[in-house]
């Protein structure tokens, strides 16, 4: 196990009924920016119940934060906060409202043009302070400090991160999520488990405990993950995904172990260039990648295919081949095509995609730095 150092800030309070709960965590004399996507919060009770916990306090409103929140909508929510005066952010919404959120929370005392932040990695020393409601599981931005936001006009959905933006506290009630279409309840669950996969699935450092949860994480995300379809208003099925969903990234099966990222990196450039949606991506990357992948991951993908999925082929190419098509049998259970063709992108776009990459400076992926561009393409092409 490699050294490490842990610590999440971010206080959960999880659990039906524990939107109330924002009447206590965010200060008495706070000026506060609720921020919220198209609106589906005001049609499932979520936007009432914030209302109504936050009454006797002053606080104002910003919505149309979009799915892969674009740079140029937040920029207008930075101008807000400047003319009110506004010290606290609370998100109320799935990944990208609270994503967008931490980047305003940087920007808006940033010294400079805060796309740079992701386009330069220049770093910021404040931020405001955060709390949120999550409403859609999945990217476990929740209690992470790591942000992915998309610049409409140029194409481009670049990252940055930083413990300055982790929520002070983050409430997490899974009835939120029973208005969620099938769409979005299959986004999340996927999200979830290649998040999980892009911290496990790499090499072995006798890592038991982290193993071991991420396994018991990636078990529940497939036990409950066709449920959650089938029975959306599920209380304690939507309770698990929900807490898998932010036990994936909240920094603790990552610690100590090496990390991948490539399924995301490349995934990203898929959104940006075509819209796809962020887990769509991932579901089409993934098992290209472990393909592409499988004599450096092999040790790992044997581990996996046998506790994971319950594999016991004598042949261990066969339980891996088993283990990939298992992966990606899991993604098309949960209604997310795992080709590029699927979605109706061509082979022709593979060049540009690599392009990208390599303007993003996106060279050498993975968790042995063995992506090349040329490996880019070829994963792509194994995905197409």
């Amino acid at each position: 196990m490699q050294n490490f150092t842990f610590s999440n800030p971010t206080k959960i309070v999880f659990g039906e009924g524990q939107i109330k709960e924002l009447a206590n965590l965010v200060p008495a004399n706070a000026r506060i920016l609720v921020t919220y996507g198209g609106g589906s919060i005001k049609k499932n009770g979520v936007y009432e119940q914030v209302a109504k916990a936050l009454e006797g306090k002053t606080w104002f409103e910003f919505s149309g934060i979009e799915p892969n929140p674009h740079y140029e909508t937040l920029m207008k929510a930075v101008e807000l906060i400047k003319k009110e005066k506004i010290d606290f952010l609370l998100p109320v919404g799935g990944g990208s409202v609270i994503d967008g959120t931490k980047l305003i929370a940087a920007a808006v005392d940033f010294d400079g043009e805060p796309w740079d932040i992701m386009a330069k990695h220049q770093p910021f020393f404040s931020a405001l302070p955060i709390g949120c409601v999550l409403t859609l599981p999945a990217t476990g931005t929740e209690s992470n400090g790591n942000s992915v936001i998309t610049k409409a006009a140029t194409q481009e959905k670049l990252s940055f991160g930083s413990p300055l933006v982790y929520p002070q506290f983050a409430i997490l009630d899974p009835t939120t999520t029973y208005s969620l279409p099938p769409r979005q309840i299959a986004n999340g669950a996927v999200d979830a488990f290649v998040h999980i996969m892009e911290q496990y699935l790499t090499y072995p450092v006798d890592a038991k405990v982290q193993d071991r949860f991420a396994e018991g994480l990636l078990m529940t995300l497939i036990e409950e993950g066709p449920r959650s379809l089938k029975e959306p208003t599920n209380y304690m099925v939507r309770a698990n995904v929900m807490w898998a969903a932010t036990m994936a990234l909240n920094g603790l099966i990552g610690v100590g172990v090496p990390q991948d990222w490539a399924t995301h990196m490349i995934g990203h450039e898929l959104t940006a260039m075509h819209g796809l949606d962020h887990a769509q991506t991932l579901a089409v990357v993934l098992p290209a990648v472990m393909q592409h992948q499988r004599d450096k991951k092999r040790a790992k993908l044997l581990q996996y295919g046998r506790r994971v999925w319950n594999l016991n082929n004598t042949n261990e190419d066969e339980l891996i081949d088993a283990a990939i098509a298992a992966t990606r049998g899991f993604f098309e259970q949960m209604g997310t095509p795992t080709t590029l063709s699927g979605y109706g992108v061509g082979r022709e776009s593979i060049p540009k995609l690599v392009d990208m990459l390599v303007k993003h400076e996106l060279l050498a992926l993975g968790e042995h730095g063995a992506i090349t561009p040329e490996a880019s393409r070829e994963i792509l092409e194994l995905a197409a």
